[in-house]
């Protein structure tokens, strides 16, 4: 699985005009399942992401994590991280999921990092959708079980 991670301030996802996700300090996770990919690797990375200390502490240093800060997760399905560029100029996206596992592993994620006790919000799998997001830092980073 590929996940692009924002510390954010805020941030909220719309679809067809109407907001269904929102969170205040936390994490933007963007995520995609990749063909071949299994619960396994959805719990290898929400054990990741859960545990990543890019929160700063009391002296400015990116010391502590999102259950450190009681922070919110807004997780939001986005097939494009699996783009392939590498031919042409429009990337291919063989390598993501079929939807239907695509789905089942962007809920499985869901479930795990919310059984962990992270408040989260969600996307919907597979719509159109407008992320608005303040980046705190900015932090961004780029991860992926393979």
């Amino acid at each position: 699985m590929r996940a692009l991670i924002q510390r954010v301030s805020r941030a909220s996802v719309t679809v067809e005009g109407e907001v269904i996700g929102e969170i205040g300090q936390g994490l933007l996770i963007l995520i995609c399942a990749m063909q071949g990919d299994t619960q396994a690797q959805s719990e290898q990375l929400t054990n990741k992401i859960s545990k990543l200390r890019i929160f700063k502490d009391e002296a400015g240093k990116m010391n502590r994590s999102l259950k450190d800060i009681d922070g919110s997760a807004l997780i939001v399905s986005q097939f494009t991280l699996a783009a392939d560029t590498s031919r042409g100029n429009r990337p291919g996206f063989s390598t993501a999921a079929r939807p239907d596992e695509g789905e089942r592993l962007y809920l499985d994620f869901a479930d795990r990092l919310a059984g962990l006790g992270i408040p989260l919000a969600t996307g919907k799998f597979g719509a159109d959708m407008a992320v608005d997001l303040l980046n705190d830092g900015p932090v961004t980073i780029w991860m992926d079980t393979e």
